[in-house]
């Protein structure tokens, strides 16, 4: 029977080409006989597939099309205008990438696909990825709704093991009767449309069903709406929403649990202080004046100094409950949560009234006997105070709140992508050292429309306070049209601290784009004080400061734009481009218009046209209108974007061509809108100026190439005029330091002449040409390195160092370089060269260098090394000794190391630790490194691949991870080993990665670094999940940084080493069959007593668990304590697995 299934199934997915034949059965239900096979009839129905245009999230609908279901080609197109949501319905059908429109039934071709738009125009869709959609009934439940009810699904045994998952459970109520419910099976068969599943609660329900509701009110509009329930909706026909006590608890479990008998066995009775044990009453008050009361659902959160509760529903069973002026009173049990400290309570916002003021709560132990009273006197209701309809309180004591409430201000920014905008509902909870917020709404923003592309949103999120800020969980509940959402990042600012914690995003939270995921956990980057926004505006404001002069009206521009090369020019004809040379005549822009940062560019050559916006597209028009009127917006890399004044949001863009392309047409890396812009004349000699040092007080003076002696002058007016130099204080200028580059590991783009602290040998400083440019990035600098030259006159004794290298039995003609670390900072890198590089580093030679190291305290550690770049790029390096030139301090670092590529693990590079009576101060330590390549499409990559360990002591320097334990590295889903040796930089911090792709084929998908120490238990995980390089602010970065997230393996976390009452140890064992593993996120739900625990979450398979032939060891927390029946869910992706446990 399973065959048959399974044959069925892919006969269904099959192309509907296999039916352009007919075979008729006899009556007898056999097939002709072969005689009859040379008789072959024309095709009589057409399987064919639609697409929304533009919308790669619409999974596509299937219509068989023959002349008895549609006799008219209007029948087709308002047929699909009801399974295919358009604004004005299906209007035009074309192929896929809309080069042809379909006019006629016949022109549609069997087993194709084509896409349904609403107007002429058609936006492509990636059909390959709509297709790979999830169909409806193995969607999974979003995080949207704050009702954390138990689950609504039940495994059935099964025998066939090619069942993947089983139909998911829906509790149907009917409209205003809540005990008239029913549950049904989202299967295949009832899902295929939404007008399908309507017409089966039909006759399910044994009443007419045209709309769905949510237990709280909300329409459900479509079959998504239903699958990303709660698990339970209301059905209704034409009346509307009738409020009522909708519970789905008291629905969970079928009248015969399957695989359990009927006998009934007799239970023994727990002990009494294992019954009062998290026993507690709970005395809720509702104010007294009108309209206080509440028709809503409402639960309470009890967080205790050991673990938190889940959320606990407080239902009636006498009539209705939180009625004016009254005290409804609850028992609940929590388990041993601990001394209390902080409670949350809210409600559904269900039901006709669902408005509510609380008085106050009480709380007592009945195990112990203490009470604690909560004073409330707010409201819980959208329309009233803040609109928050979940709030937190304090446990008093003494009269004093032990924790003080918290009004966290949280500004979202959505990314400026094309289409990054969302309409969804986003839900947001932080996490402390002190608890979390719960999953909140964010409901009231500043802005009149929320989360608009490029938009910053502010919310207020009210909640005891957590402490320090560790983590948020982001995400939305995929509802709505256009529902995908690209968020930038998130800050969160403590007013009682005054501290902002920036999380990091810049990813796509949309089913179709990106990994597909619509909830992202981020952890706090930087807790500064400045968040990167701040930071980021206050650069643009001094950009702009910096740069507005080149708009002054009357000054002639051109804009450079870097992908193309080129520069903008507008044509007779009005068409524009940028792929002008400098000298073309029509590349030239006269100012003709100034407000701010608002200015009319009008041709040069012809004076009649200007840069202007017409319905989205750049063209030339007549100056003076509305339309020619462009917004300058400066990015903190001096580069400008042209925006219409008139339509914000549309910007000059190009593409590689220099072509003005719309940034829906290709991919966003391929599309450029930042110009550099040049004044006319900038770059003549008029413009070249010769610095004169003046040592009589160490400043500058700006001599005239063209005309020698004339110098610039700085006016006591602020104008700057030609004068003589005479030895005023007008022409000497004071070089200052405006700004401090990052941390730039192995000196990737740093040159000799840019960072690298000078050897004082001979004159060779003077007369060695330049390096080039770009140096190989093998050796590292520090994130606090000395960047610093200093002259032969500035040297001071008590800095300066010999320092002695002796080459083994094999030299070097490559770059040497070397690093110096102290406990108060680190100096490099140091380039040991001389006047003649290639005698030196030969075999058996000494040879000697002196340097000056400042300010870095008492030294612990030097990395030295080359960078491969010679005809002999391996180096026997034997001993570095360091001699004092004062004091005579020698210390001695013992290598006997051989640098190569070739060799032991592949490093050019080394570090040696200061050693103290024989020992080293710290220890050399080879770190294991897994490097997990994602499982996304063409995530591998052939470049080369850098990180950088950061430590408590210090870098490790960025390493290439050379050699590999596969023989091809970074393949898709492939874990590769390294191992990268450095003295001991203590606890693991963050890291830093590396990939410097050629082209967008070499761009590598990592999913996470995992680190171990040799001789230790535990490991640093670096969670990466993302592209590299990737785009942020318009910029391409090749280097991310990632922090650690501690994994101690096979130790339980300290705050459960107690067992508490309640406390269950479950043991997941999965098969060892082939793929018997999930990726997937893995839920437990335990059935006792006439109840259910709720969905216990054990972990997701993408962090090391749930692995084929293992077992996995949890601890949770249940109060059952007779167990009938557990059941195992694995969450959206996957293969689910049953156990007997």
């Amino acid at each position: 029977m399973l065959e048959k299934s399974q044959v069925s199934s892919k006969m269904s997915e099959t192309p509907s080409t296999s039916f352009s034949m007919i075979h008729p059965m006899s009556s007898e239900g056999q097939v002709p006989s072969p005689r009859h096979a040379n008789i072959t009839r024309p095709v009589v129905a057409k399987r064919i597939s639609f697409y929304k245009s533009g919308d790669p999230q619409f999974g596509g609908v299937k219509v068989v099309v023959n002349s008895r279901s549609f006799k008219t080609f209007d029948a087709l197109l308002d047929n699909l205008s009801r399974k295919v949501p358009l604004p004005f319905g299906v209007r035009n059908i074309s192929t896929p990438r809309g080069r042809h429109s379909i006019t006629k039934l016949e022109e549609l071709e069997d087993g194709e696909s084509y896409l349904c738009s609403h107007n002429r125009k058609v936006l492509p869709v990636d059909l390959d990825k709509a297709r790979r959609r999830p169909r409806p009934w193995l969607s999974s439940r979003s995080i949207s709704t704050h009702v954390h009810l138990g689950s609504v699904t039940a495994a059935m045994p099964t025998t066939a093991p090619a069942m993947l998952r089983a139909p998911r459970r829906l509790v149907v109520f009917r409209n205003g009767d809540p005990k008239t419910r029913h549950v049904v099976l989202l299967s295949r068969r009832v899902t295929q449309t939404f007008e399908a599943f309507l017409q089966y609660l039909t006759q399910v329900m044994q009443c007419p069903v045209t709309k769905l509701y949510a237990t709280d009110g909300r329409k459900v509009p479509s079959l998504q709406a239903v699958i990303l329930s709660s698990g339970a909706v209301v059905a209704a026909g034409r009346e509307p929403f009738k409020p009522g006590n909708y519970d789905i608890q008291k629905y969970l479990l079928p009248a015969r649990l399957p695989g359990i008998s009927h006998r009934v066995y007799r239970k023994s009775k727990p002990s009494l202080e294992k019954r009062k044990s998290g026993n507690w009453k709970v005395s809720v008050i509702t104010s007294d004046f009108p309209n206080a009361g509440t028709s809503s659902q409402v639960y309470i959160v009890l967080y205790g100094q050991c673990r938190s509760s889940m959320p606990i529903y407080l239902y009636g069973r006498d009539g209705a409950r939180f009625q004016d002026g009254r005290k409804d009173i609850f028992t609940i049990t929590v388990g041993d949560i601990g001394k209390p400290f902080k409670i949350r309570i809210g409600h559904t916002n269900s039901g006709c009234s669902p408005s509510w003021h609380c008085k106050g709560i009480e709380l007592q132990n009945m195990n112990s006997g203490e009470k604690f009273y909560i004073p409330v006197q707010r409201w819980l209701a959208q329309e009233k105070e803040d609109g928050e309809i979940c709030r937190e309180f304090p446990i008093l004591s003494k009269g004093q709140p032990v924790l003080p409430v918290t009004k966290y201000e949280v500004y979202i920014t959505t990314g400026e992508l094309w289409n990054a905008g969302t309409l969804a509902n986003v839900y947001l909870s932080i996490y402390g050292e002190k608890g979390d917020t719960g999953s909140r709404k964010l409901f009231r923003s500043k802005s009149a429309l929320k989360f608009l592309r490029g938009q910053i949103d502010t919310f207020f999120l009210e909640a005891v306070n957590l402490g320090n800020l560790c983590k948020i969980v982001i995400g939305h509940d995929g509802l709505g049209p256009g529902n995908g959402w690209f968020l930038e990042d998130v800050v969160i600012r403590d007013p009682t601290t005054n501290h902002e914690y920036a999380f990091f995003c810049h990813r796509w939270l949309d089913e179709g784009e990106d990994d597909g995921r619509i909830v992202r956990e981020m952890y706090a980057m930087d807790n500064t004080i400045f968040s990167v926004r701040k930071k980021l505006e206050l650069k643009r404001k001094e950009t702009w400061a910096a740069e507005s002069w080149k708009f002054r009206r009357g000054n002639t521009l051109q804009f450079y734009n870097k992908i193309t090369g080129g520069f903008v020019r507008l044509h007779p004809d009005g068409m524009v481009d940028a792929v002008g040379e400098q000298t073309d005549r029509y590349g030239l822009f006269d100012v003709i218009f100034n407000k701010g940062n608002i200015c009319i560019f009008q041709s040069h050559e012809m004076r009649h046209l200007s840069l202007a916006f017409d319905n989205s597209v750049v063209t030339g028009m007549p100056s003076g209108g509305a339309l020619t009127e462009l917004r300058v917006l400066y990015q903190p890399n001096r580069c400008a974007l042209l925006e219409s004044a008139l339509c914000p949001g549309h910007t000059l863009v190009v593409d590689r061509q220099g072509k003005i392309a719309d940034e829906s047409s290709v991919g966003y890396a391929e599309l450029s809108k930042e110009f550099l812009v040049f004044v006319k004349g900038t770059g003549d000699t008029d413009c070249h100026f010769k610095i004169k040092r003046n040592l009589e007080n160490a400043s500058i003076s700006l001599e005239s190439l063209k005309s020698p002696g004339l110098f610039v002058g700085l006016q006591p007016d602020g104008q700057a005029k030609p004068v003589i130099y005479t030895k005023d204080e007008n022409v000497c200028f004071y070089p200052q330091v405006i700004q401090f580059g990052r941390e730039n590991p192995m000196g990737m783009s740093a040159t000799p002449s840019q960072g690298e602290d000078e050897i004082h040998t001979s004159k060779y400083q003077k007369e060695a040409p330049p390096e080039p440019k770009a140096r190989h990035p093998s050796l590292l600098s520090s994130e606090e390195e000395s960047r610093h030259s200093y002259t032969t006159e500035t040297l001071q004794a008590e800095d300066k160092w010999r320092v002695l290298v002796l080459t083994g039995d094999m030299g070097t003609q490559a770059n040497v370089t070397l690093w110096v670390y102290g406990d108060e900072g680190v100096t490099g890198p140091i380039s040991l060269t001389k006047e003649s590089p290639e005698h030196l580093f030969l075999p058996g030679q000494q040879d000697e260098f002196q340097v000056v190291l400042r300010s870095i305290g008492e030294i612990y550690k030097i990395r030295i090394g080359h960078d491969g770049n010679s005809g002999q790029p391996e180096w026997s390096l034997q001993r570095v000794t360091m001699e004092h030139m004062k004091s005579k301090k020698t210390l001695t670092f013992d290598a006997n190391a051989r640098l190569s590529r070739n060799h032991a693990n592949g490093d050019i590079v080394c570090e040696l630790p200061v050693m103290k009576e024989g020992e080293p101060i710290f220890p050399l330590v080879r770190y294991h490194v897994d490097v997990y390549t994602g499982q996304l499409k063409k995530a591998e990559t052939e470049s080369d691949i850098y990180l950088c360990l950061y430590g408590e002591r210090g870098d490790s320097g960025l390493r290439l991870l050379h050699r590999s334990n596969m023989p091809v590295r970074f393949q898709r889903g492939q874990i590769d080993a390294f191992q990268i040796e450095a003295v001991s930089l203590g606890n693991l911090q963050k890291v830093l990665l590396h990939c410097e792709a050629s082209d967008k084929s070499q761009y590598w998908y990592c999913e996470k670094i995992v680190i171990r120490e040799p001789g230790t238990t535990s490991e640093s995980i670096f969670i990466c999940e993302r592209w590299i390089p990737f785009m942020s602010q318009g910029l391409m970065h090749s280097e991310i940084e990632l922090y650690c997230q501690e994994m101690q393996i096979n130790h339980p976390p300290k705050i459960q080493e107690k067992a508490n009452d309640g406390d269950w140890k479950v043991t997941v064992v999965t098969g060892d069959l082939e793929r018997a593993g999930t990726t997937a996120t893995v839920s437990l739900c335990v059935y006792g007593e006439a109840k259910c625990s709720g969905p216990i979450i054990l972990g997701s398979g993408k962090h090391h668990l749930f692995n084929p032939n293992s077992a996995d060891i949890f601890k949770v927390n249940c109060t059952l304590t007779h167990l009938d029946m557990i059941f195992v869910d694995g969450n959206k992706c996957g293969y689910i697995c049953f156990f007997y446990m």
